[in-house]
This record gives C-alpha cells, structure tokens and sequence, in this order.
C-alpha cells in the first residue's frame, strides 16, 4: 500500500475531498486529516487522525519489542548454556523472558507516547501555520480514482508518497465499513 500526502488550509475542501474520493469507491477508514483544528475537524466531519497515531507510540513500540525479543532470547541462551535452567527448571527463566519482552515493549512504548509521529513530523510547521494534512492510503486499485479526484482540487498540495505495510488493516476496516452498511 501507499500513504499519499497532501496539504490544504481549507477544511471545507478536504470534505468535499472525502465525499468525493468515497463516491469513487475509496472507502472512508483510507482517508484521514491530520489538523491542529480539532473544533473545526468535528464540524466538517472528516476522518480524523486519533489521538494516540499522533504520537511516536506504534513506532517506538515495535522497537521495543524488538529491543524485549533479543533480551528474551539472551536470557534463554544464557541460562540453557550455562546449565543453570537443567538445575532449577526453566519456569523462572521463560517468566524473566517473557518480562523482559513486555517491560522493553511497554517502556519504548510508553517514551513513544512522548514524541511526535515520526511520519508526521515533516508536517509540523505546516501544521503550526494553521494547514491541515490529508493522509490516503490506496492499493494499485485506488490509486487511479485518487488522481482522478484530485485533478478537481489543484489548491491541494501534494506533499509526499511513503509505502506502508497496512494492507490488511485497510482489508479489514473496508470489509468492516461494509458490514456495518449491511448491518
């Protein structure tokens, strides 16, 4: 999947964007803005960013794990090649494995929730100026109707394309958003 990136002053336009880009089939989940307008965001009722994807939490998180998975494989390695675990059993070792793989996650996680995006961090003086960020996120499939709606909006900056590994999050919320139709 690509993350598209576009920038605007007007809300009014990126709403019109939203139901737009919808009308041609990109579904609403795939579609968000990322504003300090929080008041205004709520009264042109477009798909806002969460609060918590605004911090560094995910990101920092996934570091952490990693950081906790080779902690808990030293511990393992450790106790199984000195012989220690063959003495007392390996309970007390896969318990520090495990704890040492939650506390690295939650304290990397935790420091993320202290730091800003690091994708939307290109975005903050924009973002300080009063600009919002439209953030899409398409397969090959969406990309057509995405150009094809935004050939309608030329005050819409276009700010940057990234790959992401989203796929089956944006599978499971348009199969979701369909069943909530249907429901």
């Amino acid at each position: 999947m690509k993350r598209f990136y576009y920038i605007s002053d007007n809300l009014e336009d990126l709403a019109r964007v939203e139901r737009d880009m919808e009308a041609e089939g990109i579904a609403r989940p795939q579609m968000y803005v990322l504003s300090h307008d929080d008041v205004g965001l709520e009264s042109q009722g477009v798909n806002r960013v969460a609060s918590f994807l605004k911090t560094d939490v995910v990101h920092s998180g996934e570091i952490g794990a990693l950081i906790g998975a080779v902690a808990a494989a030293v511990v393992i390695a450790v106790s199984h090649f000195s012989g220690i675990a063959a003495q007392v059993g390996w309970p007390p070792f896969l318990f520090l494995a495990i704890v040492a793989l939650g506390f690295s996650t939650w304290l990397a996680s935790f420091i993320g929730m202290q730091e800003p995006n690091v994708h939307f961090i290109r975005f903050k003086e924009a973002l300080n100026a009063g600009k919002h960020v439209l953030l899409v996120e398409t397969d090959k499939a969406d990309e057509d109707n995405l150009k094809k709606v935004l050939t309608q909006y030329p005050r819409l900056d276009h700010a940057g394309v990234e790959t992401t590994h989203t796929k089956p999050l944006m599978v499971f919320l348009r199969q979701w958003q369909r069943f909530r139709r249907w429901a």
